[in-house]
């Protein structure tokens, strides 16, 4: 870590130099950041560079923010070159942290100079962790084979790294805490000795500077730092398909969910720089993943009350952040406050007028949310615009727009908005671009209807867990639109969202017959291959929900599992039949 009395860039080194506390310094930056202060925290960490390999990580981390945020390639080719340059400069051998303060510890003096090395060794090493992260996210942006491939070992390092430095500073304050407990219990206070009273202030103005040289405020924020990395990996890898799991672990990599989040919330809490970046971590797994996967059974409202306690305590520090009023308007359409959260969408993506890729989020919910209160008219405006500006999935958004666009009535433009589906159809193991093209194939014929293309509306929020973001009055308005469709082919898709949408009804018993009668479709198995696993689920998800059908669910969750293979989005029904036979298993423990 830098010198705190170095002379910040641009002084004349004459007269007392600046002193510059860079981790004060570098939190500061990344809340401008969240602040929509971009340009500000850009030339803050641009000047600072040098000052220390914290804030030249944070001018790299600046660099690759612009880079994911633009998708362009000369900012990719040069975030590349940014942490790499950051990454050189904290290199050093990788000893271990413990052994070399155990080594060098012979007098007060030297403890303290040891004790310094070891945090400056620490946080370079948490960097260098830091720059492989990002440097394998630059790597799958490009979605060629060899680059997963190179990006997979680097993250594979990075590991390694994150897990030894973890360990190294959790040892390091587990050392303090039993030095101050035997300190403490060898010079207890006494009020009635004036002199006691000195020592005691001598003894607690001595725990700022342990006795190994280490300050425990820097070590907690070096704890802050690595759990940001160390909690993010776990909170990722618990959340793979449990087939592949068994290859992930054999990588190296573990996946605790419960302790990724407790890293999180640490590292969140903490004077670190990444403190804001663990917190929006948090608010995406409460809002985005944890209702998606259902992780926590099928309760869309799990998690929604930290996320709610997260926004509050951070307001008044981010009160012109886009991405905390994107939140904001995550919990309220998990909330089912739909009108609310459009607002809260558009308020995002005015705050991020500088800021492609948070507009293109924005815009993305702003479609949902429309398509939510069946305005098919602002849904297609939405997803028009995100077909023509974005370059994460354009074949994605013509399908939506596609749908959005043949709800309207519109379908002559809708059959020409799906005939470019298959122009911009690239990847071939995106199952999200292969659903879309598939279904866009059958739309192009001369037989569209208005309901069909409303029926694919309904089906996307089946399947992207929106239906329970729904009031009951545009529910009933999709059963009425169900009910009308009589082509044979969507037979078994049609039962299977009309089970849906009476299950978020509370309609139990019309949601199991629904259930049943789309299990037992094979007429549309071929065009809708999803269908009867994913209703073997939802019928087993109700059965559970009784303690006197809970072992017939039970057998169904298992059928759903084992019995199905090679349909659309299979990966996505396995991490929900997962939690949910875990959630079994938790309850049934006494």
């Amino acid at each position: 870590m830098a010198d705190p009395t170095e002379p910040a860039p641009g002084s004349s080194g004459q007269g007392k130099p600046e002193r510059i506390n860079d981790a004060e310094l570098a939190l500061n930056g990344i809340n401008m950041l969240l602040n929509n202060g971009f340009k500000e925290s850009d030339e803050l960490f641009r000047t600072y560079r040098n000052h220390s390999p914290l804030m030249s990580f944070g001018a790299s981390f600046v660099s690759f923010m612009n880079a994911v945020m633009t998708f362009e390639e000369e900012k990719m080719q040069m975030a590349f070159e940014d942490l790499k340059s950051t990454e050189r400069l904290c290199e050093s051998e990788n000893a271990s942290v413990i052994e070399t303060i155990k080594n060098k510890i012979k007098r007060s003096v030297d403890s303290q100079r040891s004790g310094m090395a070891a945090v400056d060794r620490l946080q370079r090493q948490i960097i260098i962790a830091d720059c492989q992260v990002y440097i394998a996210v630059l790597s799958f942006i490009k979605q060629e084979l060899s680059a997963y491939i190179k990006g997979g070992w680097i993250l594979r390092k990075a590991w390694k790294m994150y897990n030894k430095c973890y360990n190294d500073i959790t040892h390091l304050q587990e050392g303090n805490r039993s030095a101050s407990e035997q300190q403490a219990a060898a010079s207890p206070p006494s009020a009635s000795d004036p002199a006691d009273g000195r020592r005691s202030s001598s003894t607690g103005a001595s725990q700022s500077q342990r006795p190994d040289g280490i300050d425990p405020e820097v070590l907690g924020r070096l704890k802050g730092s690595v759990s940001f990395g160390y909690g993010l990996f776990h909170l990722c890898i618990s959340m793979v398909p449990p087939h592949l799991l068994k290859i992930v672990n054999l990588l190296g990599f573990p996946g605790d969910r419960h302790q990724g989040l407790s890293a999180l919330t640490y590292a969140s809490e903490s004077k670190d720089m990444k403190a804001p970046l663990a917190t929006l971590a948090l608010l995406w797994y409460h809002t985005v993943v944890q209702p998606f996967f259902a992780l926590d059974g099928s309760d869309t409202q799990a998690g929604l009350m930290e996320a709610k306690c997260i926004l509050k305590q951070r307001e008044a520090v981010y009160p012109n952040s886009s991405l905390f009023m994107f939140f904001k308007g995550r919990v309220q359409r998990l909330e089912c406050q739909i009108s609310s959260a459009l607002t809260s969408f558009n308020e995002a993506l005015h705050l991020a007028s500088d800021q492609r890729e948070i507009q293109h989020v924005c815009l993305y919910e702003i479609g949902w949310c429309s398509m939510i209160e069946l305005n098919y008219s602002e849904a297609y405006r939405a997803f028009e615009r995100l077909k023509a500006e974005s370059r994460w999935s354009q074949c994605y958004y013509a399908y939506l727009t596609g749908v959005c666009q043949g709800a309207t009535g519109d379908l002559e433009g809708a059959v020409a908005t799906f005939k470019d589906v298959h122009k911009l159809f690239k990847r071939k193991n995106n199952q999200i671009e292969v659903f879309s093209l598939k279904r866009s194939e059958k739309f192009r014929s001369p037989g569209l209807s208005k309901e069909l293309c409303i029926l694919s509306v309904i089906e996307i929020l089946y399947l992207w867990k929106a239906l329970p973001n729904c009031s009951s009055a545009k529910l009933q308005a999709m059963t009425h639109v169900l009910q009308g469709i009589e082509d044979a082919s969507c037979t078994g898709l049609k039962n299977l969202l009309l089970g849906a949408i009476s299950r978020c009804l509370l309609n139990t018993k019309d949601a199991v017959q629904y259930f049943h009668l789309a299990i037992r479709d094979e007429v549309g198995r071929q065009c809708n291959s999803y269908v009867q696993p994913y209703s073997c689920y939802e019928l087993a998800s109700v059965l559970l929900n009784s303690p006197e059908s809970a072992a017939k669910g039970r057998m169904l969750m298992l059928q759903a599992k084992e019995e199905y293979a090679g349909y659309d989005f299979e990966n996505r029904l396995h991490v929900r039949i997962h939690s949910a036979l875990a959630c079994t298993r938790g309850a049934a423990q006494p």
